[in-house]
């Protein structure tokens, strides 16, 4: 099976080290992986503002560069969610990019979820000493429907305690534009989601999109509270040596 990832602009832009983990963790799960150059934005924050043309627009670029794959991979419940659930609807009325844009979204997977599909939690050979919280993403929750899928990559990481947190379904506040118009609102969330993650007790955060990842982090350390923040595909590589999110480019810490 050949699967096509689609980096994401965050990844992109701020932990490039999340692609090469899923990179990784594909091909050690058996699956041949290339990286179309042409790929762009997915269009999410246009649509989401009502900007309708350009979303279109970016939503062309990624359908052409992408559709001559059997499956479109996205490190992001967010993205992911953009092109299996919102391209069909970018494209109403238009009979030819309405069609490609469900022929796209059906072969379109979550990173974690396409994993678990794969059986790769067998392939898994990381571990962790400690405890790890899991913060499901909107996204991936509610348009991917990666919610086990993630959990049982986790629990075949050695050593690792999984626990959820009290109101898992809660959103951080995020939303990608929805922080930037709302940011009161926004930081009563995401103060919400930092003291339930600190609850747990648990010393590491994962998570399936980085932008829910970002605003947590700092979050939790203007809060002062102690917590590294990893993308799920980091602590399956095993990349958790290396800086976690909204920490300095030099340091090197193993969680506890």
């Amino acid at each position: 099976m050949t699967a096509a990832l689609l980096v994401t602009c965050l990844v992109d832009l701020f932990r490039p080290q999340v692609g090469f983990a899923a990179i990784a963790l594909l091909e050690k799960a058996g699956c041949s992986v290339v990286v179309p150059p042409d790929q762009t934005c997915c269009g999410q924050p246009a649509w989401n503002s009502g900007d309708r043309a350009t979303a279109q627009a970016l939503a062309r670029r990624v359908i052409a560069a992408f559709e001559p794959y059997e499956r479109v991979v996205v490190p992001s419940g967010s993205c992911a969610g953009m092109l299996h659930v919102h391209y069909p609807e970018v494209f109403e009325g238009d009979d030819t990019w309405h069609a490609r844009a469900v022929a796209l979204a059906a072969k379109t997977r979550e990173l974690t979820q396409y994993l678990d599909e794969l059986g790769a939690s067998s392939s898994i050979g990381a571990e962790h000493d400690g405890a790890v919280a899991f913060h499901d993403s909107c996204s991936a929750l509610r348009e991917m429907n990666a919610v086990d899928a993630p959990r049982r990559l986790l629990r075949a990481v050695r050593g690792l305690d999984l626990r959820n947190l009290a109101d898992p379904q809660a959103c951080c506040g995020f939303g990608g534009t929805f922080c930037v118009k709302y940011p009161a609102i926004s930081d009563d969330m995401v103060t919400r989601k930092a003291a339930d993650i600190g609850a747990t007790g648990a010393r590491t955060l994962a998570a399936c999109d980085l932008g829910c990842l970002l605003n947590i982090a700092g979050k939790l350390s203007r809060d002062g509270i102690s917590v590294r923040c990893f993308h799920v595909a980091e602590l399956l590589a095993g990349m958790e040596n290396t800086p976690a999110i909204g920490e300095p480019p030099d340091s090197r810490r193993t969680a506890r």
